[in-house]
């Protein structure tokens, strides 16, 4: 059944006049504390200071001075660190059950507590607007990942001013605040150096940042900001991000409180790991050597058993069938599985070198003044692990986001290289749905529970007495912000920084600490990503599937013909036994609760389309060039960002370059956008100009003079003439090389990236900032010469 478009009307209108408020409220109520609780002011910022006493005509009439105190937190408030992996499955690690070792999590689950029914949203950027402003994806305006927002009002990614971040309410309640990590949540378009900055971080209430923008980087090759600041690349040949990362946040924690013992702090902490690409030191790989060779069928029987022998399922938790789309482990030939095997083995030492460096900052703060007074909550991934590998694996993400597959074939060719700095790996989507043991489905799945249930632990010492204890009430990321606000008495603002707030949909989970029987108080919850949606209310949910990752270039969807199922989830733990035949009544209520909530917030229209939508120019996405023509960029422009870099795809353009050779000869980078996943370059080697277009990895055209550049002032041109259509993408274009404007080599590139260039490298001037997007030079590979300025005409 589904709900036709006259009965989704009524029930809007039915909305609006508040009959279905019963599920609603209760969260509302439930989501602030009482006033006799309430320690903080219901408006921020506070009055500015003045003076109390009275002013005579000098000091010696006057009462004594006083200075204006600093915001002092509520007594007691304890610093909170709260760490977020990503692409995370809940059959993952051993801590759940999974074969991937996380003795940081076990410690801390030993020291407090494992909660089995947490929920998430299925997708990177929406989980993370969650978990930093109490409200639901779409109320933050994150209905999907940064990189595909469109125009409507629960897509745009520009987080609204209504729903202030748990770090501004705390900063501006006595704490210290910082944010080490991926940074998913500024829009694409504002992460360069033109800003507006009002949504990095230090805008979002962190006073201080360390870490990349966008949905993933280069653990290698990463490209990092502290605070706005370009971070210049590592010279460690050993360099690894997620070491960085708890580097920084160790750094960070001990300076602060070596200056400010008595304040508390909150730390955010959300390394790239376990996203693609799947890169790991060799080491931390080759520990799990073989121990994936059985396959990921056998895997899901090993990890099922553990799971319940953990107690973290039920005894009588069924174990769902693989889906007929993914292959059976028997079924693949000698080559596959040595293949697949490896890839898992690079996964594996990807999540337990992770676990690793999270766990030095949670012995580091430990060890601080107060550091026994820390919560800690150790979020086990953003969503379930991720299917975006494909059916057969994957060398390069940014593949599927150009609506691309790869072949085990081709991928086979670099099983050595798997972890390393070449390639942007990615494991087959059977991994994935094995990681999400003993679910159905993966990540961007928000209709059932392998894309949307992760483990979360949470340790207080002193504080949270039921040690190695297991929750099973029903929680959601929203929930995390109204916890913390309740347990360090902080009441949520109605007003901040003039911004009259949205209320924290969110449900406080404190009430569980002390009572593992306590009845569930989220007791309703939508689920929404693209078309794959689902209800939970009252221990009962509806599911509906519409895509799987695999699957980037999409038809025509019909919403009113997709299948619904129904689940008891308090008597089937793992969406095992579909009741939607049985009981249809049951399965129509929840239907049509499902789109009073999606009118409510914010999550209509839906939108089925793939990777189209990653397409900035055809969305119509927010550009800072506005509809320049001409863009000039100087010398020290490097790392801006792929959506505010020129929009060169699918048209013709000429890149212009004017500079000066100097008399020993010309080396080194002129101009690069991308970097070894897809993009292109202009640079000189052995005083030749070279123009390289990388298609993806897959191929790479290379343009080349044979002679070398003349001495002294040059300019160099590169003119591509797209050669499809005003409406086709990925056509074959044209280039001609001039110097001085003498044609000096030419050539056909039969194949173009047609929708996005790079997740997270953009342009460089004057060197290369991340990854090489040719390997026959070696970042940064900085121009010898002087650059006086490169021209982009985009036809």
């Amino acid at each position: 059944m589904n709900i036709p478009r006259l009965l989704y009307t009524a029930i809007s209108a039915v909305l609006m006049l508040g009959l279905f408020a019963t599920a609603t409220d209760a969260r509302a109520q439930s989501a602030t504390p009482a006033p006799a609780q309430a320690a903080t002011p219901s408006v921020l910022p506070r009055p500015d200071f003045r003076f109390p006493g009275t002013v005579g005509r000098t000091y010696l009439d006057s009462d004594p001075a006083q200075f204006p105190q600093p915001v002092k937190a509520p007594k007691g408030a304890p610093n909170v660190v709260v760490i977020l992996l990503d692409d995370v499955g809940f059959g993952q690690f051993s801590t759940f059950g999974g074969g991937v070792p996380s003795p940081t999590m076990d410690k801390l689950a030993a020291e407090g507590l494992r909660y089995n029914r947490f929920h998430t949203t299925a997708l990177c950027s929406p989980t993370r607007a969650a978990l930093l402003t109490g409200r639901n994806h779409h109320s933050a305006a994150f209905g999907s990942i940064a990189e595909v927002a469109t125009g409507y009002e629960g897509y745009t990614a520009v987080l609204p001013r209504s729903t202030g971040t748990v770090a501004e309410v705390l900063r501006q309640n006595g704490y210290m605040t910082a944010w080490i990590g991926k940074d998913h949540n500024t829009p694409p378009w504002e992460a360069s150096a033109a800003g507006p900055f009002d949504r990095w971080p230090n805008g979002l209430g962190f006073d201080y940042f360390y870490g990349f923008m966008g949905g993933d980087t280069d653990q290698w090759h990463p490209i990092l900001y502290e605070n706005r600041n370009l971070v210049p690349a590592s010279t460690d040949p050993n360099y690894h991000l997620t070491t960085d990362l708890a580097d920084h946040a160790i750094a960070w924690a001990r300076q602060v409180k070596s200056i400010a013992p008595d304040r508390p702090f909150f730390l955010h902490v959300a390394p790239g790991a376990t996203h693609a690409p799947h890169h790991a030191p060799q080491e931390w790989i080759d520990k799990f050597k073989g121990q994936f060779d059985a396959g990921w069928d056998k895997y899901r029987e090993l990890t099922f058993a553990r799971q319940k022998k953990l107690g973290v399922i039920p005894a009588d938790a069924r174990l769902t069938p693989r889906p007929e789309s993914l292959p059976a482990w028997d079924s693949l030939n000698d080559q596959q599985k040595r293949l697949y095997a490896r890839m898992m083995e690079v996964f594996a030492g990807f999540g337990a070198h992770a676990d690793y460096e999270m766990g030095r900052i949670v012995d580091a703060v430990k060890k601080l003044p107060g550091g026994e007074n820390t919560i800690f909550i150790y979020v086990a991934g953003d969503n379930g692990a991720s299917a975006e590998g494909g059916i057969e694996g994957s060398l390069n993400e940014t593949r599927l986001f150009n609506g691309m597959v790869e072949t085990w074939q081709d991928n086979l060719k670099a099983i050595d290289e798997l972890g390393g700095p070449k390639h942007f790996n990615h494991f087959p989507a059977a991994w994935a749905h094995a990681m999400n043991t003993p679910f159905q489905w993966t990540k961007q799945i928000a209709s059932h529970l392998g894309g949307i249930r992760n483990p979360m632990i949470i340790a207080w010492p002193g504080h949270i007495r039921d040690k190695g204890g297991l929750r099973s009430q029903f929680t959601h990321v929203i929930d995390v912000v109204p916890t913390l606000y309740e347990v360090i008495g902080i009441t949520p603002p109605a007003q901040l920084n003039g911004i009259q707030q949205k209320p924290i949909e969110g449900v406080s989970f404190a009430y569980t600490f002390d009572d593992a029987k306590a009845r569930d108080r989220h007791t309703t919850q939508y689920f929404s990503m693209a078309v794959n949606r689902a209800i939970y209310h009252n221990g009962w949910m509806a599911s509906a599937m519409g895509f799987v990752p695999w699957q980037p270039n999409r038809t025509a969807f019909d919403l009113d013909k997709q299948k619904w199922e129904l689940y008891n989830l308090d008597k089937d733990f793992s969406q095992a036994d579909d009741l939607a035949s049985s009981n249809p009544q049951k399965l129509r209520e929840l239907q049509d609760l499902w789109w009073a909530e999606a009118a409510r917030y914010n999550v209509l229209p839906l939108d089925w389309r793939g990777v189209e939508k990653f397409n900035a120019a055809l969305m119509g996405r927010p550009s800072l060039a506005g509809n320049s023509r001409t863009l000039t960029y100087y010398p020290g422009q490097v790392a801006l960002p792929n959506e505010a870099a020129p929009r060169v795809l699918n048209r013709s353009w000429t890149l212009t370059a004017d500079i000066e050779v100097p008399e020993g000869g010309a080396q080194g980078v002129i101009a690069t956008h991308g970097g070894s996943t897809g993009g292109y370059g202009l640079y000189v080697r052995d005083g030749k100009p070279t123009f390289v277009y990388n298609y993806l990895s897959i191929e790479r055209f290379t343009l080349a003079s044979q002679e070398p550049l003349p001495r002294g002032k040059v300019q160099v041109k590169v003119d591509l003439t797209y050669q499809g259509g005003p409406k086709e993408r990925g056509k074959a274009m044209a280039v001609a090389m001039t110097v001085n404007g003498r044609k000096v080599a030419e050539g056909v590139v039969s194949k173009t990236i047609p929708n996005m260039i790079s997740l997270g490298e953009g342009l460089d001037i004057g060197m290369d900032a991340g990854s090489p997007v040719d390997f026959t030079y070696k970042p940064p590979f900085a121009f010898n010469g002087k650059i006086e300025k490169v021209v982009f005409d985009l036809k």
